[in-house]
C-alpha cells in the first residue's frame, strides 16, 4: 500500500472534519493533539488530496514530508536490504539474525557477556536478556530495553551496538572498563519480538505485540501501557482493542510484561536504574507520564538528563529536549518508565533516538552508526553517575 505522511505545523481545530482514518505517528492518537503541537500522521495515498483539501479549507498549515512512504521503507534499507546471512551493526537486522546474534556474542565475550531467557512471547519465542559486566559479586545494575514498540526499528539496533561496543572496548576505553568492573548490564535486544517480526514480515508501521484480543479480531496490545502504573486511568491509552494505545484486559496481561515485570521485581535489590529505548522526537524523559506531579528527585533526575543530553550533542550537536514525560510530550498512564520508578528505581528514563520527523520511524540504515554513537555517550553519563551515586 502506498502512503503519505503530512506534518502539520499549527494545530487549532480538532480534526473531527476529517473523514478518514489517520494512522498517527506522533503523538499517538488524536485527542492529545494541543494547540501549537507537531502532529505526524500518514494517510493512504487515495485519500490524500482528500485530507489536504480538508486541511486547507480549515486554514491547517501542513507539509508533506514522505511523498511515498513504500518509497521510503525500502529507502531506509540504503538501496538494498541485508539479505546475507550475516549480522551487521551498522544494518537493521531481523529478528533470526538478531536471535542467532545474541548466542553469537556471549560466546566471543563470554567473562563479559551472559544471556538468560526471562521468559516467551505470545507467540512463544524466546526472551533474551543479556548481562553484561566483569563478575565480581554483588554490584549495581542497569536494566535496558529496546524495541517495545514494533517499528522502532532504530531502537534494537542500539541495544545491540551498545553491547558489542561495551564488550569490545572493554580494557581500552577507561570509562567503560570502570562501568563493567563495578555495574552490571541487564541488556533486552528486543522487547516486543513478534511486533517486530511483524514489521519485518507483514506491516512496517505495527505497534503493538500480536496478542489476541477477545470479542474482535483487532490484534495486540501496546506493551507500554501494560504496566502496572496508574494503568488504564489516564492519558494517550485505549481500551479499544483496534487502537494503537489499547492498554490490554489487566495490568501485566501480556507475556512480554508480565516477564520483564518478574525479572525485574526479583532483581530490584541491585537494579538502580532503568533505561527504555524509543524512537522518535529526540527526547530523554523521566517519571512521571500519569501525572503532572514532580517525582520526589525531580532536580536530580533533570540534571542527571541535562548532562546525558549534553555528552550526547557533544559529537554531532544533535539537540535533544528532557523533562517529566507528562510535561514533555503528552500524560500517559501504564508505561515501563513509570512503573519500575514506582517499584524504587529512582533513576527511570525513556529516549526517544532519531530523527526529529523527517524520516520518523524510518530512519535510514546510514544514520544508525551517528544515531548509536551519540546515544552511547549518554549512556554512558547515566550510568557514570548511577555508579557514583546510587545507594
Amino acid at each position: 500500500m502506498v502512503l503519505l505522511s503530512i506534518k502539520l505545523l499549527t494545530i487549532h481545530k480538532q480534526f473531527e472534519f476529517l473523514p478518514v482514518q489517520l494512522d498517527f505517528w506522533h503523538p499517538d492518537s488524536a485527542p492529545h493533539i494541543v494547540t501549537q503541537m507537531q502532529v505526524d500522521f500518514h494517510v493512504r495515498a487515495d485519500q490524500s488530496r482528500s485530507v489536504q483539501t480538508l486541511m486547507e479549507q480549515n486554514e491547517i498549515q501542513y507539509e508533506i514530508l514522505l511523498h511515498n512512504l513504500q518509497e521510503e521503507i525500502e529507502k531506509q534499507f540504503d538501496g538494498k536490504r541485508n539479505f546475507t546471512g550475516r549480522h551487521s551493526y551498522t544494518k537493521y537486522n531481523d529478528w533470526d539474525k538478531i536471535a542467532a546474534w545474541t548466542n553469537r556474542i556471549a560466546k566471543i565475550y563470554p567473562k563479559l557477556v551472559s544471556r538468560i531467557q526471562i521468559g516467551s512471547t505470545f507467540e512463544k519465542r524466546p526472551m533474551y536478556l543479556l548481562k553484561v559486566g566483569k563478575e565480581s559479586g554483588r554490584k549495581k545494575a542497569i536494566f535496558m530495553d529496546c524495541g517495545i514498540h514494533a517499528r522502532e526499528w532504530i531502537s534494537p539496533a542500539f541495544c545491540q551496538w551498545f553491547v558489542k561496543q561495551a564488550a569490545s572496548t572493554y580494557g581500552k576505553d577507561k570509562i567503560m572498563t570502570h562501568l563493567l568492573d563495578s555495574l552490571n548490564f541487564y541488556v533486552l535486544p528486543v522487547f516486543n519480538i513478534d511486533g517486530y517480526v511483524w514489521s519485518w514480515t507483514q506491516d512496517r508501521m505495527w505497534r503493538k505485540n500480536r496478542s489476541k484480543n477477545s470479542s474482535t479480531n483487532c490484534i495486540g496490545t501496546d506493551l507500554n501501557r501494560n504496566f502496572a502504573a496508574a494503568w488504564g486511568t489516564t492519558g494517550v491509552i485505549s481500551n479499544d482493542p483496534c487502537d494503537e494505545t489499547y492498554y490490554g484486559p489487566a495490568p501485566e496481561s501480556e507475556d512480554e510484561t508480565k516477564a520483564v515485570a518478574t525479572f525485574i521485581r526479583n532483581h530490584l535489590s541491585s537494579i538502580k536504574a532503568y533505561l527504555t529505548i524509543h524512537a522518535y522526537s529526540q527526547m530523554l524523559m523521566f517519571p512521571y507520564g500519569y501525572t503532572f506531579h514532580k517525582a520526589p528527585n525531580h532536580d536530580e533526575l533533570t540534571e542527571v538528563a541535562k548532562a546525558a543530553v549534553e555528552a550526547l550533542s557533544s559529537l554531532y550537536g544533535t539537540k535533544y529536549e528532557y523533562g517529566a514525560s507528562a510535561t514533555l510530550i503528552y500524560p500517559t498512564s501504564g508505561s515501563s518508565e513509570d512503573w519500575t520508578y514506582d517499584q524504587g528505581i529512582k533513576y527511570s528514563f525513556a529516549f526517544e533516538l532519531r530523527d526529529k520527523g523527517r524520516y520518523g520511524f524510518l530512519l535510514p540504515e546510514s544514520k544508525i552508526k551517528s544515531t548509536c554513537k551519540e546515544t552511547m555517550l549518554a549512556v554512558k553519563s547515566i550510568a557514570s553517575y548511577i555508579l557514583s551515586y546510587a545507594s
